[in-house]
């Protein structure tokens, strides 16, 4: 297969035989659904890959090209009324720069003009009147000039990457992404003029993209028409890869490697499945980067998969998203954070908008979460919606931000390559003591504060964030096993080679209960693992050492049981 990794322009994908897949059902279903659109999902999740495709579909310059574009696809042989029926103006707002309230002006207006002037060439409008961009200033002025030129057309507005400016602009300064984005600010200006056009038909319909809401409040007001479609049921999957398109993109994996599908199958979907955005939506989705990323990377010489599971490019997109963790009290965020990887689930009312003049709470973090793909839709009670962390891929973000953040609160350093080194002791000589001593080096400096109500389950927390800094193993915490649930799983993953996997149990004595308790515990621990073993999962797995670990908050043991 070619794949269309990092592609996003909808005509080359299809001349240049790129695998696509076909999501042109739902344009007759976004026609069908209204006029003005807004579609939020998280980052490298095909908004822009989509957006390309109505552009193609819609645009009168691709009306002769139509048969070469989408002849194969749903939408080519069942073409809506409008197919090539509009001059398309598209914008996009990525890469503005963000430094200063002047430069965050100047590039918004930079590139406002610029998709402008590009339109009017496009469709051969008289130079005289692409100059007249120029000749002023603020967007909005820019935005009314070129409505003026264009009058008595109708035109499809798409725009993509509405938020990603705002987004940079908000855990840093709220006063200045206020001002920027809410009254008076010339982004709300800069909308207020998209409206006007819309009443008087200039603008016929319009699609917007974007992470997440965190503008729509500050821009209600001017911009009060459009539709936030992505809770919505009926599109929990235009964008995005389901099961059977995903089962369809391995086969060729399954065929050349003669691999067991199913195997296969349940790997990528532990890695990258899981994000549902409506709580009836039927199935969950792919992220389609992830599954992409996977498939380019995987090893064909000698059938394994990619060292690295996260693109590199996603896992810096998300890091810097991760900045949104300091938008308003942040120890209340660390507290949602700590509960969601300790718990696994969250449960909040998902918010459609923000207003930050009523400030920021608990349900507005989890909300932002939700969009950003941190956390996904599992289900709804009727105390709000439950939230989990969708796969394994972000699973290992968590915990290497929750590293990051243990260090910021607890101004203690917890160095990589020493986890790095007691991971390879596990995996190459079973030795479990290189990671009982970074416990024992840590643990009383968090107890202080973080951990100040020490239980097992902090423990836990604290071998999961050491661990997931290495890349050798798939970590399974807490795994069902006929009604048992072993505390940590380290599974040998391609492409690693490992001589030893490893079962761990945790136990917990609290500081001052003496030898006794301590002994009960360890006593405890040892039974529940001689009963693990049993097990016919358990059983099967070979080069399997287990071990008990217990902690007080200062003090450290291991006791090896195979």
């Amino acid at each position: 297969m070619k794949l269309p990794y990092g592609e996003s322009n909808f005509k080359k994908v299809i001349t240049q035989g790129y695998t696509y897949i076909d999501k042109t059902d739902y344009i007759a279903k976004l026609e069908a659904a209204g006029s003005y659109q807004m579609l939020l999902r998280p980052r490298r999740f095909g908004k822009s890959l989509f957006l390309s495709t109505l552009w193609h579909y819609y645009d009168v310059q691709h009306r002769d090209d139509f048969d070469a574009l989408f002849g194969n696809l749903h939408i080519g042989q069942h073409p809506t009324p409008l197919k090539n029926s509009y001059p398309v103006l598209f914008m996009e707002f990525s890469g503005i720069a963000t430094d200063s309230p002047e430069s965050i002006y100047h590039s918004f207006s930079h590139k406002v003009g610029l998709a402008l002037q590009r339109t009017l060439e496009k469709y051969a409008y008289p130079p005289a009147a692409i100059t007249s961009i120029s000749q002023v200033s603020a967007p909005h002025e820019k935005m009314e000039t070129f409505f003026n030129i264009v009058d008595g057309q109708k035109i499809l507005l798409l725009i993509d990457e509405y938020d990603h400016f705002a987004n940079a602009i908000l855990p840093h300064d709220l006063k200045l992404f206020q001002s920027v984005v809410g009254k008076g600010g010339f982004v709300r200006s800069f909308y207020e003029t998209i409206k006007t056009a819309t009443l008087t038909g200039t603008v016929d319909r319009f699609f917007i993209t974007g992470v997440t809401p965190l503008m729509l409040d500050s821009m209600t007001s001017g911009f009060n028409i459009s539709e936030n479609i992505s809770l919505h049921e009926d599109f929990n999957s235009v964008m995005g890869f389901t099961p059977s398109e995903v089962e369809m993109l391995l086969q060729p994996l399954v065929k050349s490697c003669q691999l067991d599908g199913d195997v296969l199958m349940a790997d990528v979907r532990r890695w990258y499945n899981g994000y549902r955005f409506n709580a009836r939506a039927a199935e969950t989705m792919y992220n389609p980067n992830m599954v992409l990323y996977f498939l380019k990377n995987f090893r064909i010489g000698d059938c394994s998969y990619p060292k690295r599971m996260l693109d590199e490019n996603i896992a810096s997109d998300y890091g810097k998203i991760m900045g949104l963790f300091g938008i308003g009290d942040r120890d209340n965020n660390f507290a949602v954070l700590d509960e969601i990887i300790n718990t696994g689930e969250v449960t909040a009312t998902q918010r459609r908008k923000f207003d930050f003049d009523k400030g920021f709470d608990r349900d507005d973090f989890i909300s932002l979460l939700a969009y950003m793909g941190f956390v996904s839709l599992q289900g709804d009670t009727l105390s709000g919606e439950v939230f989990g962390i969708p796969n394994h891929a972000i699973q290992e973000l968590y915990f290497q931000y929750f590293k990051v953040e243990l260090e910021r609160r607890n101004e203690v350093s917890i160095p990589d390559r020493a986890l790095l080194q007691a991971v390879e002791a596990l995996a190459l000589h079973d030795d479990i003591q290189p990671l009982a001593t970074e416990m024992q080096r840590v643990l009383p400096l968090l107890s202080n504060r973080d951990f100040m109500k020490m239980d097992e389950k902090h423990i836990k927390t604290l071998v999961l964030t050491l661990l997931y800094q290495s890349p050798v193993y798939f970590i399974q915490s807490e795994r069902e096993m006929h009604h048992k649930y072993p505390d940590i799983l380290l599974m040998e993953r391609s492409p690693y080679a490992v001589k030893h996997q490893h079962l761990i149990e945790l136990k917990y004595a609290k500081k001052g209960e003496g030898e006794k308790a301590w002994e009960a515990k360890r006593q405890e621990g040892i039974g529940q693992v001689q009963g693990y073993l049993q097990l016919p999962e358990i059983a099967v797995l070979p080069k399997l050492s287990a071990w008990v670990l217990i902690a007080d908050g200062e003090r450290v043991e291991v006791v090896k049981i195979q």
